[in-house]
């Protein structure tokens, strides 16, 4: 006798509906009569030819496809209380293995990518405004939300520093709004304490810094007594040629825009280079290069919000005053960032000024990657561009980041304490390199083409290759949610959407047919992608409920990343609006490339 769900219509009727258990679909079938031979059992060695030769996973070997037997039997015997041969798969153990997503995962857990290049090869994930809870003007400051982002993987975190009221220590908060400010020593330890648990690849702090000399002098001891040994700095003045993530393991970068005198007077540069010099662990003798953050049609951009854009000119501190102990925070500037003074234009092409890191907003990238698309693709071969949030995003809201990774942003800089689907593609982004934090960029952002061409994200290029997606079915949901979460009368009518992010030609979306009054839907429905650019494309999934009065509810939602998905049948799990993995959520899918 199967389980039923009861729904109470006006009150007092009660309608009845069986709730289906999820079989396997016929290409499931079909593929486990073909490895078997039209047997009953898998082997090991089955199971291992079905993994290399229909899932593409060439590395497989007949003892890794035996474990595998071994743990879905175990599992299995320890869930429905049932003994059996452990050395082969049912047609239902093999359907039970290929729905596990710890052990059919849609993309790869581990690191693979070269992680030797110089930094600036690398898209990093990195935040904006990092200590806030919620809101930009009213919201708490705290290490929490630092700490959250480094247990995700994100590899850049912000910190504004000012002057506390007494004006003798340093606070973190949004400037002129009424964050609540939290001491900088407390977010300091958060990093240090929590950097390296997702990823042992560099954490890069930037600073936005409105202090005296005399506070900077602070940030540097507590930055050396907090760090010590895991902070980076050159052992020289500058950055030629920046190190590779491989070489920075477990090491904690400092990005600001160095105090201005260092930057005014030759004799204050001789003067400098008799004091201490910091150590370079990596070993090479580096040099830093002069630094430039944008100025745009006479407005000034930089990691600030609109609301703080002009304190850079306000500057509080003075050559004087800034012998004391500015010379040592210079000094733990790795990433140095600064400002142009005659445009983003000139900025981009000019190949006399050079650049460690340069900021724009989104505004200002817009219409840069409009107007000057190919110089921004040249200007980040060489240098960090980072991009954030407009200042009028005051909900903590973001933008849409593809604009800056198609033309070779490095940092696009996200309020992950956000919300909505422009995190969950930055979500999906960073999955990729068993998500590490840094995504080796393509080549084709890093080299020139055989006719000294860039690469520019407006053109229409020729089919690449097709993606195929095939949607076969979802189940869990009655696991992790109450059986009238969707629908007081009946149970959901879900539907799975399906959208390409990437460059303008490679867009798309398409989705299922609407499966009524089912926990477990089976569509079985296969759509193609044709795909110009298949390195920068991510797919995002989204299961949503069929609401006939209201807004069609929420199911479920991931992110992927084309380049780096698994051929053949995987499960996908799903997660929630803020991105947290929901429990039992999953899709059945297959993926195929033409």
């Amino acid at each position: 006798m199967g389980s039923y769900n009861y729904y109470k219509v006006l009150g007092c009727f009660n309608r009845k509906f069986k709730i289906s258990e999820t079989g396997p679909p016929p290409d499931v079938s079909n593929a486990f009569s073909l490895y078997t031979e039209k047997g009953s059992h898998m082997t090991g060695d089955q199971l291992g030819r079905f993994m290399a030769e229909y899932q593409g996973e060439k590395e497989c070997t007949v003892n890794d496809a035996e474990q595998i037997i071994q743990e879905v039997v175990n599992r299995r015997h320890h869930l429905t209380k049932y003994t059996k041969n452990a050395h082969s798969f049912e047609l239902e153990d093999f359907f039970y293995y290929l729905f596990q997503d710890d052990l059919n995962a849609p993309i790869k857990s581990q690191v693979h990518h070269d992680m030797n290049a110089p930094l600036q090869h690398y898209f990093i994930y990195t935040g904006h405004n990092s200590y806030l809870t919620g809101n930009q003007l009213s919201s708490d400051c705290s290490e929490i939300p630092i700490i959250r982002a480094l247990e995700r993987g994100v590899r850049g975190i912000e910190l504004d520093l000012w002057p506390n009221s007494a004006k003798d220590n340093v606070h973190v908060l949004h400037g002129r709004t009424l964050t609540t400010p939290v001491p900088l020593l407390t977010c300091l330890r958060s990093i240090r304490d929590h950097a390296f648990i997702k990823s042992p690849y560099p954490v890069i702090i930037t600073l936005e810094d409105h202090l005296t000399p005399d506070l900077q002098a602070k940030v540097a001891e507590a930055v050396i007594q907090v760090f010590g040994e895991m902070l980076y700095y050159p052992r020289s003045e500058c950055l030629e040629e920046f190190p590779s993530p491989e070489e920075l393991k477990h090491r904690i970068i400092l990005s600001t825009k160095p105090p201005k005198e260092y930057v005014e007077s030759k004799h204050q540069k001789d003067r400098e280079s008799a004091s201490p010099v910091g150590k370079d662990s990596v070993g090479n003798d580096l040099v830093v290069k002069e630094t430039s953050e944008i100025k745009a049609e006479g407005q000034e951009t930089d990691e600030r919000s609109d609301t703080d854009q002009d304190d850079e000119d306000n500057d509080t501190s003075n050559n004087q005053s800034s012998q004391k102990g500015a010379p040592q925070y210079k000094r733990l500037i790795a990433i140095r960032a600064g400002k142009a003074k005659h445009g983003v234009k000139r900025a981009l092409k000019d190949e006399v000024i050079k650049f460690n890191r340069l900021s724009l907003d989104e505004h200002a990238l817009e219409k840069a990657a409009t107007n000057n698309g190919k110089d921004l693709v040249r200007f980040t071969q060489r240098n960090i561009l980072r991009v954030f949030p407009k200042g009028t995003r005051v909900t903590s809201s973001n933008f849409k980041p593809m604009i800056g990774w198609m033309h070779g942003a490095q940092m696009v800089a996200f309020n992950m304490q956000g919300y909505g689907k422009s995190l969950w593609i930055m979500h999906g982004m960073f999955r990729s390199n068993g998500g590490c934090g840094y995504v080796r960029k393509p080549s084709f952002l890093m080299e020139r083409g055989p006719c000294n061409e860039l690469f520019d994200p407006k053109v229409t290029l020729p089919v690449k290759k097709t993606l195929r997606v095939r949607v076969y079915l979802g189940d869990g949901w009655r696991m992790d949610f109450s059986h009238t979460h969707f629908d007081a009368f009946s149970p959901p009518d879900f539907y799975t959407k399906l959208y390409i992010i990437g460059v303008p030609a490679d867009a798309a979306k398409s989705k299922t047919r609407i499966i009524e009054d089912d926990w477990g839907p089976i569509w079985g429905e296969e759509f193609k992608f044709p795909l110009t650019v298949p390195e920068l494309a991510l797919l995002r999934i989204e299961v949503r409920e069929y609401d006939m009065s209201d807004k069609d509810d929420f199911g479920g939602q991931t992110c992927l990343p084309v380049s780096e998905l698994r051929p053949g049948i995987r499960a996908v799990p799903l997660y929630d609006k803020k991105g947290e993995k929901l429990k039992s959520v999953r899709l059945l899918m297959q993926f195929r490339f033409i």
